[in-house]
């Protein structure tokens, strides 16, 4: 019985040598997953990392273009609004100075005509009264002209529209 036995026991060992061989291979080859699956995961948060850090530069090169295109707008409108501040400005003055040299003339008309001296007329001699009419007719018409200069002079300069730039000079 005893080579039985001995037969039996070799079985048995090279079994346990067989499955010990198939354990390693299977540990073997766990470990060599695992290390793909290690790589796998490290050139994933690599790229999430990669992914996160463009976006933010993007990000920051999106917000500083829009910042500089928010500032250089600015500029352009506070430019414009001083120039048409400095235009509004001009123009009330050479309309003052229009309506002031057509008040200086109706004055002088509104003066000769109340003056005592009355001019030769050369046809008949009007009556003294109706002569009065009309010195005071050419006084109401020499005011009532610059009135209406003074009136049309303002509405100029207030109605007069800003000037805006287009979009084409504006992108320079």
């Amino acid at each position: 019985m005893m080579p039985k036995q001995k037969k039996l026991l070799t079985r048995i060992g090279d079994a346990a040598e067989a499955a010990k061989g198939k354990s390693k291979e299977v540990g073997a080859s766990l470990m060599r997953n695992a290390e793909v699956v290690e790589k796998k995961a490290r050139a994933a948060t690599a790229s999430v990392k990669r992914s996160a850090k463009t976006a933010g530069t993007s990000a920051r090169k999106v917000l500083g273009k829009a910042q500089r295109k928010v500032k250089s707008t600015a500029r352009t409108v506070e430019a414009e609004a001083t120039s048409a501040m400095g235009k509004a400005k001009r123009a009330v003055k050479r309309n003052v100075k229009a309506v002031a040299s057509g008040a200086k003339k109706m004055a002088g008309k509104v003066e000769r005509a109340m003056s005592s001296r009355k001019p030769v007329v050369k046809r008949k001699a009007a009556t003294g009264k109706s002569a009065a009419k009309r010195g005071v007719a050419k006084v109401k018409t020499a005011a009532r002209k610059t009135g209406a200069a003074v009136t049309k002079s303002a509405r100029k300069v207030a109605n007069r529209p800003v000037k805006r730039r287009t979009k084409k000079h504006t992108a320079k």
